[in-house]
């Protein structure tokens, strides 16, 4: 099918040139003799004008109907700023109706008002919009500007398999059933670590790939069940090597996809100073507001409340916001009341106001003079500001704060739009106690090594062990994970005792990988680049599924294809699987 150019492609420059275009019909405009064509292809928009020699050929041509065009480009009259074509028009001279379309059942626009589960069962007509075209065009800008990047560090692209053997630790595995050999099972890869770390092994040294990934995970609003990451593995690297390609990375995709320059050195905060200045181990840091901690302020005080928190090895944070004292009624801060006390459990939250040189509030009058002064000169206070505080155990005072810090950031207009701040996480936590399981496991994976110098704490106070993990945040969103990997087959050992692992155990899930650590296994270490959280930052959404081209629900469901679903009883027999339960009954 012929077509000499794309519709929004054309501007004032090509007017007087003859032009034949293709597309679907967006608007159509029917002003008796002549009507208005709004001609959409991938590129954009253009009005086409037919006449009253033409336009009794599109009298019947309505909303996405599929046309070919031939005319002349001619400058508007009426030049429309919101088009980017909207200073030129094409004067129709001979049109083809190449397809018919029903009405489609949602309004495809970029302020479309059809719901959202109604746009995923039409995904293919919602993927008509120009905002999700130009979505997954910047995705695959994204990709193209890692693949070239990390192909001049000299990173070599390896695809690792997609049906491989089940390791369960943390989320679960999504299985496939052999045909072949009935009662056993692929996993599909929750990310493909044991086999990048075989590549390491194997000498390849610089490995990548835009990896899929699957996790059969509880439901959250932010999470796919499949998922792209991109993959990166280095060998004779450490952290500063590793944030070394990272940063150069993010520079790449960030100037070429969307001309920002970001900032020379990422900022790095070790894990535990993350959770107490901000309550979170991913904080968006485009605006201040830090947690600050008032124990040695009231380690004297006499007023009940924070004396039984600090008698049980509890703290009292605070968070100061200036001049937004008069912004939060009593009703309001109700409010803020109610989302610590039932989203994150918190006893109760106080607060002060600085009016006149004097705090009011709901624990004013049980505080001292001297407690009064110190709150004021440790936050700097002012007329104007308010401060909320919480006391309790140190878990939920920072968890409440920190989500509180977001939430008046978003209230108070204190977030700078279109800045991009990153922050490099270090030194997690190695493990963590699961109550569940009555036993510690592997905060990160049992596979990255602690900090050298808490080895000797894996077994006495595992609790106080350090790793070498690390996370990259971009504006409150994390976009990878990754550490530096054990190497020693004595202190791998060592890790899987410490989660309660057996040798035995861990020769039945992982045989084949630490049989590899006897024959001479380099220093390495990588990253997984969360790619739908890197492209959604970039394209300016919070919605994870605007970047995806098909996505499921939060509940993990394609409304347009009606999976997952049923199979016929025969496929069943063939893999010698019998259902034993049905969550739809």
């Amino acid at each position: 099918m012929k077509r000499t150019h794309e519709n929004g492609t054309l501007h004032a420059c090509d007017a007087g040139k003859e032009v034949t275009l293709v597309g679907w019909v967006q608007k159509r405009r029917n002003l008796g003799s002549i009507v208005f064509v709004d001609l959409r292809d991938r590129s954009g928009v253009v009005q086409i004008t037919f006449d009253e020699t033409i336009s009794e050929k599109v009298k019947e041509v309505r909303s996405e109907f599929i046309l070919q065009v031939t005319g002349t480009v001619q400058m508007r009259k009426d030049a429309n700023p919101k088009m980017a074509t909207g200073e030129i028009e094409v004067l129709a001279k001979d049109v083809v109706i190449v397809n018919r379309a029903e009405t489609a059942p949602i309004t495809i626009s970029d302020d479309t008002d059809t719901n959202e589960d109604t746009r995923l069962k039409y995904r293919y007509l919602d993927l008509r919009r120009h905002v999700l075209q130009q979505n997954l065009i910047l995705r695959h800008r994204v990709c193209m500007a890692a693949r070239n990047l990390l192909d001049s560090e000299g990173f070599v692209e390896i695809e690792t398999p997609i049906l491989a053997r089940s390791t369960p630790e943390g989320a679960r595995d999504y299985l496939v059933p052999s045909r072949i050999y009935n009662g056993k099972f692929w996993a599909l890869p929750q990310s493909p670590q044991i086999y990048k770390q075989l590549l390491m092994i194997s000498g390849m040294e610089k490995y990548f790939q835009i990896a899929r990934c699957f996790r059969d995970e509880d439901l959250r609003s932010d999470r796919q069940p499949e998922f792209t990451q991109i993959d990166i593995e280095m060998s004779f690297g450490d952290e500063d090597t590793i944030f070394g390609v990272v940063e150069r990375l993010m520079k790449a995709i960030f100037r070429e996809c969307i001309s920002a320059e970001l900032e020379d050195t990422f900022v790095r905060i070790p894990y535990s100073e993350c959770m107490r200045l901000y309550g979170t181990d991913k904080p968006d840091l485009r605006f201040g507001n830090t947690i600050t901690e008032l124990n040695d302020i009231f380690k004297d005080t006499e007023f009940q409340v924070f004396r039984s928190v600090l008698d049980t090895d509890g703290i009292i944070g605070a968070l100061k916001f200036s001049e937004a004292a008069s912004k939060y009624s009593r009703k309001g801060i109700d409010k803020l009341q109610d989302f610590v006390k039932h989203g994150f459990k918190a006893k109760a939250l106080a607060w002060l106001k600085q009016e006149n040189g004097t705090l009011s509030g709901s624990i004013a009058k049980a505080l001292s003079d001297a407690e009064k002064a110190a709150l004021s000169e440790k936050l700097s206070l002012a007329d104007g500001d308010l401060v909320l505080i919480i006391a309790d155990q140190a878990k939920i005072v920072r968890s409440s704060l920190g989500a509180l810090r977001v939430r008046l950031g978003h209230e108070l207009d204190l977030i700078e739009k279109d800045v991009y701040k990153f922050l490099w996480v270090t030194d997690f936590p190695m493990f963590e106690y699961s109550e569940e399981e009555n036993r510690w496991v592997a905060s990160h994976h049992p596979f990255t090594a602690p900090k050298e110098e808490d080895v000797r704490y894996l077994f006495s106070d595992p609790g106080r062990v350090s790793s070498r993990a690390y996370d990259l945040v971009l504006n409150g969103y994390e976009l990878l994970s990754g550490s530096i990997r054990i190497h020693d087959q004595d202190l791998q050992e060592k890790v899987f005792e410490a989660i309660g692992l057996t040798m035995e155990e861990a020769q039945e899930r992982f045989g084949f990988f630490l049989q590899a650590f006897r024959y001479g296994t380099p220093p390495h270490g990588g990253v997984g680049i969360g790619l739908e959280r890197l492209v959604m930052v970039l394209a300016g959404t919070d919605n994870i599924r605007d970047v995806v081209a098909f996505p499921t629900t939060n509940s993990s469901l394609d409304l347009m294809s009606d999976a997952p679903n049923v199979v016929d009883r025969a496929q069943l027999d063939i893999l010698g699987i019998e259902i034993t339960k049905n969550n739809n009954d």
